[in-house]
């Protein structure tokens, strides 16, 4: 097993990519502490878990709040005692045009898909330096690379989120790797709270393989990060995404 007895919280993990990393890190023998804001989606992931023989808790919590931040590393250590892996993973689309984007839709759409990553970022970090070990694996996005008309905020912070997780590496070595994964249109409950994969058609139309990806495969590069397979990966923004734009 990749991940044998190493201790992983992983945000945003009730459903979607982050229920398939949470369930994956399991599989391969992780300890993975589920956070979400909705306890029956979360209790599902972690009954889920223990079905399959894995070991899981869940803390409901708002990663977006330095005080939900504080109790979730908290509970953390009280159950487990430590922390090896930290996905930052818990995120929120934006599609109002710029004209459009109000400063409370903006400053939302930081603080959940970057203000998070820090705080909790900040407060694992100690503990994996003291451990002399530790990864950090961050959901950024192929909307870190490019734009597209209507997802100004969206994009400003999958910009920043990258920006972030190089800065994370630079600052963190040579005991914490921290790298991140870059999907594309992956076919998730928020995709589906906008309209489905067919209201991004042209992100399909733009990629090779002509498709949406899946949950799991944004999991099996989450597994590849966090285990020893990518020890020499450091401060890389990794595409996975069938090639959107090649």
């Amino acid at each position: 097993m990749k991940l044998k007895d190493r201790v992983a919280i992983v945000t945003g993990s009730t459903s979607g990519m982050g229920r398939a990393i949470a369930k994956k890190f399991a599989q391969e023998g992780a300890k993975v502490v589920v956070t979400g804001r909705n306890e029956e989606r979360a209790k599902a992931v972690v009954d889920d878990i223990r079905a399959e023989g894995g070991e899981a808790v869940y803390v409901i919590v708002d990663t977006s709040n330095t005080d939900d931040c504080k109790v979730l590393l908290d509970k953390t250590m009280e159950e487990y005692g430590t922390v090896d892996i930290l996905v930052n993973n818990a995120g929120m689309l934006s599609m109002a045009p710029l004209a459009e984007v109000s400063r409370e839709e903006w400053e939302k759409v930081f603080n959940v898909n970057v203000n998070a990553a820090l705080y909790l970022t900040q407060l694992v970090a100690p503990i994996m330096k003291e451990k002399g070990k530790g990864v950090i694996v961050n959901t950024a996005s192929v909307a870190s690379f490019a734009a597209h008309h209507g997802f100004a905020a969206y994009v400003s912070s999958k910009h920043a989120m990258a920006g972030l997780s190089k800065s994370m590496a630079w600052e963190l070595g040579p005991e914490i790797r921290v790298n991140a994964i870059a999907p594309g249109l992956i076919h998730t409950a928020m995709v589906d709270s906008i309209g489905g994969v067919e209201a991004l058609q042209f992100m399909i139309d733009a990629c090779p393989m002509k498709r949406a990806g899946q949950p799991e495969d944004i999991a099996n590069v989450a597994l590849f990060l966090a285990s020893d397979d990518s020890s020499f990966i450091d401060g890389q923004v990794i595409k996975v995404d069938g090639g959107f734009e090649a």
